[in-house]
């Protein structure tokens, strides 16, 4: 058998098992989609004949299920897309980051029913740039929400968050403290859920011409400042 590196290693190639791949997510998040429409059709059922209560939660947990494989391949499918951004001048982080804040305060929905909060300590300097700020918002949101998951066990509920300008360039830091240690670089990883989710968000944080990082429990992203 001949080996298969070689070959993949041809652009052409790699980029038609791209598109391949990507129109199989698409295909496959259609179908969850499909089965999802399905087993709402079939709990309506269950509830019209009053069917005991495992069986209502069974049904419930497929729905959930259904719901969570097709939010994953949805991000997957955006992951695979080319970054489009729509930038706008003076966007400021501290402002972005406030609203994520806010967010997860108002409606426990937006941290998956976590018990968290987020502290945000900031110089009082201006973090402005040209960002698209409803694509900035939707990655430090992610970013956000995967350190709360992974927050050490030692802390006491709450996120902290620092900003700060980066001394003697224009790049402005936003970190992520208190968190457990991973074995794996989160920004790069595949492995559940919320990693897909942070993988994105390190897109979208690249196409910024900004970077991410991770250790020592902290999170980091670096973003360029408008000089």
């Amino acid at each position: 058998m001949k080996p298969l590196l070689p070959q993949l290693q041809d652009s052409d190639s790699l980029q038609a098992l791209g598109r391949a791949s990507l129109q199989i997510v698409h295909d496959l998040k259609n179908q969850l989609n499909g089965l999802k429409l399905y087993a709402t059709f079939l709990r309506k059922r269950l509830e019209k004949g009053g069917r005991p209560h495992d069986e209502m939660e069974t049904i419930n947990k497929l729905i959930i299920g259904l719901d969570r494989a097709a939010g994953d391949l949805s991000t997957l499918v955006q992951y695979g897309r080319p970054v489009e951004l729509r930038k706008q001048s003076s966007v400021d982080i501290q402002k972005i980051m406030r609203g994520v804040a806010a967010s997860f305060a108002e409606d426990p929905r937006n941290t998956g029913n976590l018990t968290r909060q987020m502290t945000i300590d900031t110089e009082p300097l201006p973090l402005t740039g040209e960002f698209d700020p409803a694509l900035l918002t939707e990655a430090l949101k992610a970013i956000s929400f995967g350190a709360m998951k992974m927050q050490s066990s030692d802390d006491n509920g709450t996120i902290r968050v620092s900003l700060k300008k980066e001394r003697d360039q224009d790049l402005a830091i936003v970190e992520w403290h208190g968190l457990n240690n991973l074995d794996h670089d989160p920004f790069r990883s595949f492995a559940g859920s919320d990693e897909i989710r942070m993988s994105l968000a390190a897109k979208l944080i690249e196409a910024h011409g900004g970077s991410t990082q991770h250790g020592g429990g902290t999170l980091s992203v670096r973003l360029p400042l408008a000089s």
